[in-house]
């Protein structure tokens, strides 16, 4: 029988949870602290994240991206994108969450991790490009959406990567229905080798993954929901049904 203090030697999450530094310097009046989400984090003094693979899902400006962003750089990733064994920022513009952000991991854990956000993803590819001895292929010579899935096969699913933490902005910005298939059978491949993936999407088809935890962002902060629950997924299942119902409010 194993006590308390084994469960948290051999907790494999990269991630256990993301804690409130005591004198973090918020001020609650100022953004981001004023995002819903970020000020219920900062009310409960942090986070915590299941193993395997968590969702953040909300209307735009719900805080997914500033959130995620907060945790991949309190975690040691480039703001920019890429792995913590290098990346790049081209201009500040990141917010100050990730200064009040302490993370909490089992000493067990992994340190190897990468950042993949979508809109930045061409300066990472530059930056590697430039590396001596670089072994990626030529990510600037494909598409937006095979480059995405270069990244899955080569560094994110890679078996040389056994675990660690993976944290995804947006990356179905690039990939198409079938794209996003093969990524959802890659994500669920990463979570059985151990890695633990955060993962702030608009896709209710990535986050239709079994299994995965799902939090939505909005105006009450952040809930836990299951995946048939979210106004994501009502919304496509009714557009896609009639159109028309939509269009004809916006379109004369």
């Amino acid at each position: 029988m194993t006590n308390a203090a084994d469960d948290w030697l051999y907790d494999s999450r990269a991630i256990r949870r993301v804690a409130l530094y005591s004198d973090a310097p918020v001020n609650p009046s100022v953004w981001p602290a004023t995002v819903p989400a970020v000020a219920q984090l900062i009310a409960e003094g942090g986070l915590e994240f299941a193993p395997g693979l968590t969702f953040l899902v909300g209307e735009n400006g719900s805080g997914k991206s500033t959130l995620l962003e907060g945790i991949a750089m309190a975690y040691g990733l480039p703001p920019e994108g890429g792995s913590n064994n290098g990346g790049r920022s081209t201009r500040e513009s990141e917010s100050p969450l990730a200064s009040w952000l302490r993370i909490e991991r089992s000493p067990t854990a992994p340190r190897w991790g990468f950042f993949l956000r979508a809109e930045t993803m061409h300066g990472y590819y530059s930056y590697a490009e430039s590396l001596p001895g670089n072994p990626d292929p030529a990510f600037h010579a494909m598409s937006h959406g095979e480059s995405f899935n270069e990244l899955l096969d080569l560094k994110l699913n890679h078996p040389q990567f056994l675990a660690g933490l993976v944290c995804l902005d947006e990356a179905e910005a690039a990939l198409s229905f079938n794209s996003m298939l093969a990524w959802i059978a890659g994500l669920d491949r990463m979570v059985a080798r151990g890695t633990q993936v955060i993962c702030a999407t608009h896709s209710p088809i990535l986050a239709s993954v079994p299994g995965a935890t799902i939090l939505e962002l909005g105006e009450w902060g952040i809930r836990q929901v299951e995946w048939n629950e979210l106004e994501l997924v009502s919304h496509w299942r009714a557009y896609l049904d009639d159109p028309r119902r939509y269009l004809r409010h916006l379109l004369d």
